[in-house]
């Protein structure tokens, strides 16, 4: 039981790591100004538009997590009866996913590329920290994310392909941001939904699939089980060692 509990904490505990990747490589894309993931196209646009007094003035996080509820909820929606308990625990990871963002959207504050080759190099950067942080995050083994959920819920409700889906799903969520853009400021936001989001839609899912069988160093840190007394007394022989 106690090896269970171990297990399961470290499991989480590499799934907070993985977010905090993932959520890096989108506050880069962000950051680049020349369009943001899928995920955080419409939370973008809210947040502009709360900062130009049109909405609730939260952050791109907060809106994060509000979309992430709604997804989840429309799980529940088409799944039904079938829909499992555990999966709520999707509300969860997005909560930490919505506060990591807030939290690497500060952390990238200073991060202003000035020109279009850093712009274009900042958003390479980004779809790759992102890719990256999926991968882990796939290995982890936990409950999906909401934006990979929903996909799930519908694929299971029709017996459409998930990855034919999963590109309707994305296109959906793109479609629906570039029309909070005209709602609220009357054009299209290139800044929120431009070249770099189409080319997140395309290389993201490339570079996720490349990096995930170079995963082996993940797995070991999952089977690897923390033991926190041998590195007390390990510390204490360093600090015995140095002062004897």
């Amino acid at each position: 039981m106690k090896e269970k509990v171990i297990g399961f904490v470290w499991q989480h505990v590499l799934l907070l790591v993985s977010l905090f990747v993932m959520t890096l490589g989108v506050a880069m894309c962000v950051r680049s100004a020349l369009g943001s993931s899928v995920i955080s196209t419409i939370p973008f646009v809210m947040t502009l538009a709360g900062a130009a007094g049109e909405a609730p003035a939260w952050t791109i996080g907060e809106y994060t997590y509000v979309m992430n509820g709604v997804l989840v909820g429309l799980q529940i929606l088409l799944l039904r009866r079938k829909f499992q308990a555990v999966q709520l625990f999707q509300l969860v990871i997005g909560f930490v996913f919505g506060f990591l963002l807030d939290v690497n959207m500060s952390l990238t504050a200073m991060f202003v590329p000035a020109t279009l080759p850093w712009q274009m190099a900042a958003q390479a950067a980004g779809c790759t920290v992102l890719a990256v942080g999926i991968a882990m995050e796939l290995r982890c083994g936990s409950v999906t994310m909401p934006g990979e959920g929903l996909p799930v819920a519908i694929s299971r409700v029709t017996g459409k392909p998930f990855a034919r889906v999963k590109i309707f799903v994305d296109v959906a969520l793109v479609v629906m941001a570039v029309a909070l853009g005209y709602v609220y400021f009357g054009a299209w936001l290139f800044n929120v939904v431009g070249t770099g989001t189409l080319f997140a839609m395309i290389y993201v899912g490339m570079a996720v699939k490349f990096f995930q069988p170079r995963m082996g160093w993940m797995d070991r840190l999952l089977c690897y089980r923390p033991g926190f007394r041998r590195y007390i007394y390990g510390l204490a022989r360093y600090i015995y060692r140095r002062t004897h």
